[in-house]
């Protein structure tokens, strides 16, 4: 009995590792895959962006702690919805976007590798750029497929190489800073600033996946709170120093034109071709911990999508021990994305949905604050604050790109019709199960029809 518990504790995720998977899913979305992008709107207040936008996140992950504490599952944000929701084609829409976002997010991380990839190849080949782009998410694939342990151990040594190496350039940037290029008089206007904190709240989104490995903590009623805060805190810190150092070195017009590869074009100028190289070298450390990241929280949500009957049953069809089939349609689906979409449109879209979900979070958290004595002041603040960013995010591309507006909404008609169809073709009945209602007695099962 004792060995068993033992080897239970033994495969517990510890408090860095929970926090390094949340580092390691926003790190890498937003400086290194985003930041060109950014820069391209906001130029040398991209900082305060940054800034707002982890102002944002910090009050979703309020809601996001005391849900995850109250409701740990693997599932994350497709639990609270559930939960809050029920069980019907509404919650089913909302979690199939949640893995559709995934799903973009991963395929924003995948371009940025194979971006940074490239520069240290003499070869500029689109094709090899999309043989690199997908041969990292299959091989990120083969890991995930070990389970919850093997991706936290990999984070922590991901994490750490790449939070390392920022904070280096971030020191050594502001001790060559061009105090000129940071002048307020060169601020954009703004709504441009505000706009460019739409978009850059995807940065953020990876704070969520440390919900879906509530299940392999210890306690994550004590230890999910803390490494959600304590990754968000460090996220926006890092954040802030490595774009103050890049709009400090590099002018605007350049960090447009090396917007794949906007951290290394901003290290040269200081720190010659070695600090161009070893930043890449950083880039792909750190794409490399999104994707790892992020894969394992969507192979835990399609998981879950398909335990609640939102899926077709392969979804919840465990291979060997540990793995699921989602896993491989993630990664399928993830790979066919990134090879046909462009890294600012992808950011559009990956933004837009995340501000739609963690929202809709924050809404049916309004519902259940008897549970999770959260206070609804804060949880109507996060609210409120998804809502406007989610605002000027469309209204800004009415007017640039009709087109992106009819791809969202194209997208999210898409998640709720599929899901209604398949309700109701199907007529599934199934358990409205939690974790909680996993271990608890078959003979009074909560059955319900799809509606």
């Amino acid at each position: 009995m004792d060995k068993a518990a033992d080897k239970t504790q033994k495969k517990r995720m510890g408090l860095w590792a929970a926090v390094s998977i949340g580092i390691g899913g926003m790190v890498g979305a937003g400086i290194f895959s985003i930041l060109g992008v950014a820069g391209q709107i906001a130029g040398n207040a991209v900082y305060i962006s940054f800034i707002i936008a982890g102002f944002a996140a910090l009050l979703c992950t309020y809601s996001f702690a005391r849900l995850g504490a109250k409701f740990p599952t693997a599932g994350g944000p497709v639990e609270f919805l559930v939960k809050g929701m029920g069980d019907g084609v509404l919650s089913g829409g909302f979690n199939i976007m949640l893995w559709v976002g995934y799903i973009f997010a991963l395929s924003l991380y995948a371009k940025a590798f194979g971006g940074y990839a490239m520069t240290l190849i003499p070869s500029q080949s689109p094709i090899l750029s999309r043989i690199i782009s997908s041969s990292v998410i299959l091989f990120f694939m083969i890991i995930n497929i070990f389970g919850g342990r093997a991706v936290g151990r990999s984070e922590l040594f991901i994490v750490g190489i790449k939070v390392a190496i920022l904070m280096l350039f971030a020191i050594s940037g502001l001790f060559f800073a061009n105090p000129a290029r940071l002048s307020l008089s060169a601020w954009p206007k703004f709504p441009n600033i505000l706009y460019c904190a739409g978009i850059v709240f995807l940065a953020y989104e990876g704070f969520g996946l440390i919900t879906n490995a509530a299940e392999d903590m210890e306690n994550p009623g004590r230890m999910l709170p803390k490494a959600l805060y304590t990754s968000v805190l460090i996220t926006i810190g890092i954040y802030v120093l490595v774009s103050i150092a890049v709009i400090g070195n590099l002018d605007p017009e350049k960090i447009i034109e090396a917007k794949d590869y906007a951290l290394a074009a901003a290290a040269e100028p200081f720190l010659g071709k070695i600090g161009f190289t070893v930043i890449a070298v950083a880039a792909l450390f750190s794409t490399s911990s999104a994707i790892n990241a992020t894969l394992y929280g969507g192979a835990n949500v399609s998981y879950m999508i398909g335990k609640h009957g939102e899926l077709p049953r392969f979804f919840e069809r465990k291979l060997w021990k540990s793995s699921f089939e989602g896993l491989f349609i993630t990664s399928g689906l993830v790979i066919i994305c990134t090879n046909l979409l462009d890294l600012s449109g992808i950011a559009i879209l990956g933004s837009a949905l995340f501000l739609i979900i963690y929202g809709a979070v924050n809404a049916v958290h309004l519902k259940l604050l008897h549970q999770t004595g959260a206070k609804a002041a804060v949880v109507w603040a996060s609210l409120a604050t998804c809502i406007v960013f989610l605002v000027i995010l469309l209204y800004r591309e009415t007017v640039r790109s009709p087109l992106t507006i009819i791809v969202i909404s194209s997208i999210i008609a898409c998640c709720f019709l599929g899901e209604w169809l398949y309700r109701y073709i199907t007529s599934r009945i199934i358990k409205t199960r939690s974790l909680n209602s996993y271990h608890t007695s078959s003979n009074n099962p909560s059955r319900e029809l799809f509606q």
